[in-house]
């Protein structure tokens, strides 16, 4: 029996947030992002005709549409409003996955004994529509790839079903960049020798493509093949990152304690923005000598930039360690996790920063953490 999977996306999640508390934004060209040197973090339809795309600077964004309203983002809210979405489907759906802020897979495998499952998921849509108030579009199809590449095409609002039976038909005329997988330099490589649509990839051997672009070679010729075991895969959501670092000798020496906190916040920053989660409480744990322990938290707007988060904990180490006794103990948590992307979270940022933590996060991936950080955490870590 084929798989029944549903791929569901929120249309312009941030913008359609936006506008469903503010209605005089209704119509008009949108774009979500700040500062005169940030990046678009996301963009309206209207904005789109003239060519605005995220992850695009504001001042270009600016250049081809003028006109445009740009709002900094409230990820408080959109969080909320992601996660009243994910209720409604859970209500209603037998296995859940929640890919990212504003997407969800569903395996409803087996529903067309009972139930339409075209009919059954259009009807979630409507749902979702009618209680939370924000569009979204669903593809439905026999696995992840294809329903999330047939979501895309059929947006906006534009709701799709791929049977087994069309899975090639609808693949090969489109471009190998529709396949999720697929960065900008797989692609330019792969243009180069004049792959450009899903039916040449396709009928590459998959031993070359392997040669090519490494172990990735095989899992990218069954995308482009709709081959797509992965399950849906239900989780829960991860509460918090921890670590703490206890000392073999007490110390009194502040400056190699913040030294050590900044390379927490490094390390567990990079863990944030590997898996994909931003973070709203910060706290900070110190424990005397004489085992007395102590902790203190802030509330930050969602990030998982090193910079925000080293601010907020130096700031609270400086507020909790009021007495002069040597520590034995200092650790950092980050709470209040969402799904998100270090380039959701960079309403105030520049491109400089955004383009920075993309190449340290590379040679970090390729190398090892330990490639490559700050000069001030390259102290005494010995104690």
């Amino acid at each position: 029996m084929a798989r029944a999977i549903v791929h569901m996306d929120m249309d312009t999640f941030f913008v359609s947030c936006e506008r469903l508390t503010n209605s005089s934004l209704n119509g008009i060209p949108l774009i979500i992002g700040g500062g005169d040197r940030g990046v678009v973090a996301s963009c309206s339809y209207e904005a789109r005709k003239f060519g605005v795309r995220s992850a695009m600077p504001i001042r270009m964004a600016m250049k081809l549409c003028p006109q445009a309203k740009i709002i900094r983002g409230d990820m408080d809210l959109y969080s909320k409003l992601s996660a009243n979405v994910t209720q409604v489907i859970e209500e209603k759906a037998p296995i859940v996955e929640k890919a990212s802020i504003d997407e969800h897979y569903l395996d409803i495998t087996g529903m067309d004994k009972f139930y339409g499952c075209y009919k059954w998921t259009e009807e979630l849509a409507q749902k979702v529509m009618k209680e939370v108030g924000l569009p979204i579009s669903f593809a439905l199809s026999v696995n992840k790839t294809v329903c999330k590449i047939a979501t895309g095409e059929g947006k906006p609002r534009g709701n799709l079903e791929i049977t087994e039976n069309n899975v090639r038909s609808f693949l090969n005329p489109l471009s190998i960049q529709k396949i999720p997988m697929v960065g900008e330099v797989t692609f330019q490589l792969l243009t180069r020798i004049g792959i450009r649509n899903i039916q040449t990839l396709s009928e590459m051997p998959p031993e070359i493509l392997q040669q090519m672009i490494g172990k990735n070679g095989v899992e990218l010729w069954k995308k482009a093949n709709g081959i797509d075991n992965n399950p849906v895969e239900p989780y829960k959501e991860r509460k918090s990152l921890s670590t703490e670092r206890t000392f073999i000798q007490d110390t009194i020496d502040i400056p190699v304690m913040k030294s050590i906190l900044v390379g927490m916040v490094e390390k567990l920053a990079f863990q944030l923005r590997s898996e994909q989660w931003l973070t709203s409480t910060v706290v900070v744990k110190i424990k005397y000598a004489n085992f007395d322990t102590q902790t203190r938290q802030v509330g930050v707007s969602y990030t998982s930039a090193d910079h925000v988060l080293i601010k907020s904990v130096t700031e609270l180490f400086d507020k909790l360690y009021d007495r002069r006794m040597r520590l034995r103990m200092i650790g950092i948590s980050f709470k209040g996790l969402v799904r998100g992307t270090y380039q959701i979270d960079l309403f105030e940022d520049t491109v400089e920063m955004l383009s920075l933590y993309e190449a340290l996060d590379k040679m970090k991936k390729r190398f090892g953490f330990d490639a490559v950080g700050r000069a001030d955490t390259i102290l005494k870590n010995n104690l």
